[in-house]
């Protein structure tokens, strides 16, 4: 199996946001959807989503965060806070030349949507988080045995030097090939990609440093970032996560009173890519649903929205 190919082809651009410059993909017309990846990755790994939205009747804008590929990578560890990661949500949306947009988050793109919801409401009209826990659920469930087992990669980064980062690296690299449930979900041209993309110059220190930043806060310190969610908000999330225990899946509704939990039994941490079909068919149903500000939603579901291979085609993505 090749590398999947993007059709409508996506065109590249760059987004000043004042202290950084963020480089990201775009494909399609219509509302704003902001898909937001998580590590080790960049906007790539959205491949199966991109076309599927575009042909729906969206513009999709999938950015690389910052530190990752090709956007900026400031130096100090406090540059990767979630708050941070947060408002280049916002200003991007504002470069975009939109008022607001439905934004999409998985792993560390999902803690960057939940600050954007979070501080900046009146841009986001609707959240989707694929296996990312609402900060208020991973702040208490961190700390248990089951968690620990499964966070101990993270504890591992607060140690300097690229030693660990790069065996970090590789570890995750190596379970590309390891996780996903669905054959094929990684073609060894995708994790080529990915390799690529963090050996970009300080790209590895970069985009670890969120974990460093996530360490220097108490808990006590972490909640006071915290804000209600009025925004409606769908989890997606994959059961065999190898990362996140599935008790995180569940917001309590007191911080995000309008949230809709999918769980997919047979899927991975990687959970657009491993279950594609699944992902592009909730997601299409969530976008379309009655209440978006802008009154769209009326487009039909047909069965190429269901079929990651519907938009292969077409000059490969760059």
């Amino acid at each position: 199996m090749t590398s999947v190919t993007l059709r409508p082809t996506v065109a590249h651009h760059y987004a000043d946001l004042g202290d950084v410059r963020l480089h990201y993909v775009e494909a399609g017309s219509g509302p704003l959807v902001v898909l937001l990846h998580g590590f080790p990755e960049f906007w790539y790994s959205w491949r199966f989503q991109i076309p599927i939205l575009a042909e729906a009747g969206f513009r999709v804008v999938a950015p690389d965060m910052r530190g990752y590929n090709l956007s900026d990578k400031p130096p100090g560890v406090g540059d990767y806070r979630a708050e941070v990661l947060g408002r280049d949500v916002e200003r991007l949306i504002r470069a975009c030349g939109a008022e607001s947009a439905t934004l999409v988050g998985h792993d560390w793109g999902g803690v960057a949507a939940w600050l954007a919801a979070m501080h900046y409401p009146e841009r986001v009209e609707r959240l989707a988080i694929l296996n990312c826990p609402h900060p208020d659920r991973f702040l208490r469930d961190l700390w248990t045995p089951r968690q620990l087992r499964k966070s101990w990669y993270m504890f591992a980064l607060q140690v300097p030097g690229k030693l660990v980062q790069e065996s970090i690296f590789a570890w995750i690299k190596s379970n590309f090939r390891r996780d996903p449930v669905r054959p094929g979900t990684f073609t060894e041209e995708d994790i080529q990609r990915y390799a690529e993309a963090m050996a970009r110059p300080g790209a590895l220190t970069a985009t670890t440093n969120s974990y460093r930043a996530l360490s220097r806060r108490t808990p006590a310190q972490a909640r006071k970032l915290l804000r209600r969610v009025e925004a409606p908000v769908l989890v997606i999330w994959g059961e065999k996560d190898r990362y996140l225990g599935v008790e995180l899946a569940e917001p309590e509704r007191s911080w995000v009173p309008d949230v809709r939990v999918e769980r997919l039994l047979d899927t991975s941490h990687w959970v657009q890519q491993d279950s594609p079909h699944k992902v592009n068919a909730l997601l299409l149903e969530f976008l379309r649903a009655p209440g978006r500000r802008d009154g769209t939603g009326d487009a039909d579901l047909s069965t190429n929205d269901l079929d990651p291979g519907a938009g292969r085609g077409g000059p490969s993505a760059e």
